[in-house]
């Protein structure tokens, strides 16, 4: 289990300052942002962020880009892969759709699916794989729909992140993330509750990821854990997170 950081918790710092709380927090890998730290489409920038990266002695996780499947919305995705190219990522986050499951014809979810395939391909023929970002407002707010999806897009370059959906019980959240293991890429990590605007430090929910861990210990289904936005998005606030975050990887 590495311990690691997504960039876009702190979109008001220069990369090198990202890297910078990574060392001093003893976060080893880092996924990238498309919005601010590694635009789309930038390559110079990308390869640039990377090379810092692993200077640094940190690890690229991924690339988390804003396309959106199957919506004609957001960058291109020839721009995000010659980003996550660039940047050296092992995989790229992609949003399936810009509507939850339940506002989502069989029309729409058919061209989601599609276009998931052909960015696998495309992706996948220089070895990069392509993971759902689990979220509200896509096809992956419930973990049934997440499910379907990665049905209908059996594909060895595509995967799934995972993130506690809000409001869920324990036992709830235990049962979407080994429905989805063995698909996993990473984990966002964070502990809001019960919704996105009410942010908690990390070791007020250590109970609860706790029992994620042992899920994954059980099903021999270790990956990154990255944390995911801190209180008042303040830099000064990671260090107690990440030591939490420490304590749950040493677990596993």
């Amino acid at each position: 289990m590495t311990p690691g950081l997504v960039s876009v918790t702190f979109r008001q710092l220069a990369p090198e300052a990202i890297i910078g709380l990574c060392l001093e927090n003893n976060l080893r890998t880092i996924e990238w942002g498309g919005d601010i730290h590694v635009p789309h489409g930038v390559e110079d920038i990308a390869a640039r962020v990377g090379e810092m990266t692993r200077a640094a002695g940190l690890t690229v996780a991924g690339y988390g880009s804003y396309y959106r499947l199957g919506t004609g919305a957001g960058p291109d995705f020839a721009e995000v892969l010659a980003s996550a190219r660039a940047l050296g990522a092992p995989v790229i986050r992609v949003w399936a759709g810009n509507q939850g499951s339940v506002d989502t014809g069989k029309a729409t979810r058919q061209l989601i699916a599609a276009d998931a395939l052909r960015c696998a391909d495309l992706a996948g023929a220089e070895g990069i794989a392509i993971a759902y970002e689990f979220h509200a407002n896509t096809l992956t707010d419930t973990t049934s729909s997440a499910l379907d999806l990665l049905e209908a897009t059996q594909h060895p370059f595509i995967k799934t992140l995972w993130q506690p959906p809000h409001g869920l019980t324990v036992e709830e959240c235990v049962r979407s993330l080994a429905a989805i293991a063995s698909r996993l890429q990473h984990l966002h990590v964070f502990h809001w509750w019960p919704d996105g605007s009410h942010r908690f430090p990390l070791h007020e929910g250590e109970q609860r990821w706790r029992a994620y861990i042992d899920e994954l210990r059980r099903l021999g289904a270790g990956c990154p854990l990255l944390i995911e936005f801190v209180r008042d998005d303040n830099p000064s606030l990671l260090k107690q997170d990440a030591s939490t975050l420490a304590e749950l990887c040493a677990a596993f």
